[in-house]
């Protein structure tokens, strides 16, 4: 199923993304963010209905001196690298700032969030590539998307969506920005199922892949 799923990376098209049944247990659509048109939002806050974010590799937040929001807001009887997180203790959350492209209106549309998203992408291409950053430039905060910032050692430090979608792009030889949406259950307000999501891959046509075959992927490639 990876070899599908790097697949559907390279062509631009979702693909869904469960994580671990100990971990959160959810299924995030997923999809290489120059690739993101204003129907895939759309189709993401349809579908999903969970918080549209962009996961980026480390190496560009650093680039960009994009910082964790959790080194803003830390409660002071938490150790330096403790986390908070019930399900991920060991690291603190992956969320950085949220921004819009200054050529957005209010951020918010279908549209303007495509935009900022694919801006994003060129953005992380760019530096990763050796070319100068115009990050500060582009956008401004608060926005509308937010930006989540991959753990420095990607799967060998942490495993939750943020990571495993990086890894995927990167194995995928695609730019490492990526944008997820959870799927969430309308009936009970929940995360909506591994059988939920997987039978909604299948009725649409999506490739389903648990984080589990990602990480054993990445480690062997890792290893080779």
């Amino acid at each position: 199923m990876i070899d599908e799923a790097l697949a559907a990376f390279e062509r631009g098209e979702f693909i869904l993304l469960y994580d671990f049944d100990d971990r959160e247990g959810e299924t995030d659509f997923a999809i290489r963010s120059d690739a993101v048109t204003p129907k895939d939002i759309l189709r993401m806050r349809k579908d999903g209905g969970g918080l549209i974010c962009t996961a980026i590799h480390p190496q560009a937040a650093k680039n960009f001196g994009l910082p964790f929001a959790s080194e803003i807001l830390r409660p002071t009887h938490l150790a330096e690298k403790e986390g908070d997180i019930p399900y991920d203790r060991k690291n603190h959350s992956s969320f950085s700032l949220w921004v819009n492209h200054r050529d957005t209106f209010t951020g918010i549309t279908d549209r303007d969030r495509a935009l900022t998203v694919t801006r994003i992408a060129e953005q992380v291409k760019k530096t990763l590539n050796g070319g100068s950053d115009d990050f500060h430039a582009e956008f401004r905060t608060p926005g509308h998307m937010a930006i989540l910032r991959a753990a420095d050692d990607l799967l060998d430090q942490r495993q939750g969506q943020t990571e495993l979608s990086v890894a995927l792009a990167e194995m995928a030889g695609v730019t490492p920005a990526v944008t997820i949406c959870e799927m969430l259950d309308d009936a009970t307000g929940k995360a909506l199922s591994k059988e939920d999501a997987r039978a909604y891959a299948e009725a649409h046509g999506l490739v389903f892949i648990e984080g589990s075959d990602v990480r054993d992927a990445w480690q062997a490639r890792r290893k080779s």
